[in-house]
C-alpha cells in the first residue's frame, strides 16, 4: 500500500439484516461481486455486515472463497458479526464523518424494521432501506415506500442493491439542502414523525 493509499480516508458501508428474523436474501446480495465493485467505484472502503440470525455460515463461506485482498473483494475491507446486545447506535455511528479519525460519510444499508431506520436517520447519513419479503404484512415495504416518497431514504429491493449505491449518493448530496425550503404554493414536505405515525397505524 502506498502512502496515498494510507492516507485516503476510510468510507464505510453499514449492513444490518435485523437481529430476530433470517433475511439471507440481503446478506447475499450485500456480498455479492456486483455489489461489491458499487462500493468501490463509489469511493468505500470498508463493509461491515450485521448478518443475524441463520447468516453466520454464509458470512463465512464468503471470507474463505474470497480471503483479503482477493480480486473478489474489490478493495474492499469486509468485516461482520452476528448480533451486538448494546445495540447498533455505536456502529452506526462510523459511517459518521470524522475528520479527526480519518473517515468520510459513508452509508447505512437497513432492513426496514423501524427502531433501525429512526436509528441511522438520526445520524444523517444516507440510508438504504430493503424490506424483508419473507414477512407476511407488507408493513415494511409501505414505510419504505412513504419514506422514500418523502425524500428522506432510499427504498430497495435486495436483488436491486448494487444500483442502490448510486442512488445513495444522489440522496447525500440532497441531504445538504435539507431540510427542503418550499414555498406556499408548493405542497408541505411531510414529517418524519408523520410518516412513521401513518405507516404504523399510530394515531396522535
Amino acid at each position: 500500500m502506498d502512502s496515498e493509499d494510507r492516507n485516503q480516508p476510510t468510507k464505510l458501508c453499514f449492513v444490518t439484516v435485523g437481529a430476530t428474523a433470517s433475511f439471507l436474501s440481503l446478506l447475499l446480495s450485500v456480498l455479492d461481486s456486483k455489489f461489491l465493485e458499487a462500493l468501490s467505484q463509489s469511493g468505500y472502503t470498508h463493509l461491515l455486515v450485521q448478518y443475524g440470525k441463520d447468516g453466520q455460515i454464509i458470512y463465512e463461506n464468503f471470507l474463505v472463497k474470497y480471503p483479503a485482498g482477493s480480486p473478489g473483494r474489490h478493495g474492499i475491507e469486509i468485516g461482520g458479526f452476528d448480533f451486538n446486545q448494546a445495540g447498533l447506535g455505536e456502529v452506526m455511528r462510523m459511517t459518521k464523518e470524522n475528520k479527526s479519525e480519518g473517515r468520510s460519510s459513508g452509508m447505512i444499508i437497513s432492513h426496514a424494521g423501524s427502531g433501525s431506520i429512526l436509528e441511522a436517520l438520526r445520524l444523517s447519513v444516507p440510508l438504504v432501506v430493503v424490506p424483508n419479503p419473507l414477512l407476511k404484512d407488507n408493513h415494511q415495504a409501505e414505510l419504505a415506500n412513504e419514506l422514500q416518497k418523502q425524500g428522506y431514504v432510499v427504498a430497495s429491493h435486495h436483488d436491486d442493491i448494487s444500483n442502490a449505491v448510486e442512488k445513495a449518493e444522489a440522496l447525500r448530496s440532497r441531504m445538504l439542502t435539507w431540510p427542503p425550503v418550499r414555498g406556499p404554493s408548493q405542497r408541505r414536505h411531510r414529517t418524519l414523525n408523520e410518516v412513521l405515525a401513518d405507516e404504523m397505524g399510530f394515531s396522535d
